[in-house]
């Protein structure tokens, strides 16, 4: 089976890099989706429903190809939370973080659109932050790195340093399970290592 190209329905320089590291080079093609038209507060479902709808606002663009559609929350006592609006919201919300443990959802989502297949998954990563002072929450959100990043932080930054332990996958916590997307690549009928050649 030819490998198709490969379509990511998201803006996200985390994700695309990603992507690389495991030789996928994108054709990247944000999907602008008005995110707040989905109300849902579980967070397993809304991430898998954001990425379903993400994707499908990208297919209208392309004739062939696997569009890959990707959402993540950060719930902290099942309580969801996005990318904070502003740097007080993102202050806020690391006193609620540190000593304290997260659950990052992200949902996955890949659209074939040569065999009209769809496989949608969820990956859940728990997070366990530092102790932070005042001073260092306020340092961290000056560099304005939390304010593009559900959950506030960015593993792949400044963000590393205030991230203690980890349980599950590491690259879901930048936003893109990558042993979830071979599952999912596989499960289409695809190897990840034809993008290789």
């Amino acid at each position: 089976m030819k490998i198709p190209q490969f379509v990511l329905a998201s803006a996200s320089p985390a994700r695309r890099r990603l992507l690389q590291t495991v030789g996928i080079e994108p054709i990247v093609s944000p999907s602008d989706f008005d995110e707040s038209q989905v109300q849902i507060t579980e967070p397993a479902q809304l991430v898998q429903i954001l990425a379903q709808r993400k994707a499908e606002t990208v297919v209208p663009q392309f004739a062939s190809g696997l569009i890959m559609g990707c959402d993540s929350v950060l719930a902290i006592d099942s309580k969801i939370h996005g990318k904070p609006a502003d740097a007080a919201e993102a202050i806020a919300r690391w006193q609620l973080m540190r000593g304290s443990f997260g659950d990052l959802y992200t949902g996955h989502v890949l659209i074939d659109v040569d065999q009209n297949r769809t496989v949608v998954k969820c990956q859940v990563t728990r997070v366990y932050f530092a102790q932070l002072s005042d001073r260092a929450i306020q340092a961290y959100v000056a560099t304005g790195e939390p304010l593009k990043c559900a959950g506030a932080f960015a593993l792949e930054g400044f963000g590393s340093l205030f991230v203690e332990k980890i349980e599950g996958c590491h690259s879901n916590v930048i936003g893109l399970s990558l042993p979830l997307l071979r599952q999912m690549l596989e499960e289409l009928g695809y190897e990840v290592t034809d993008y290789w050649q």
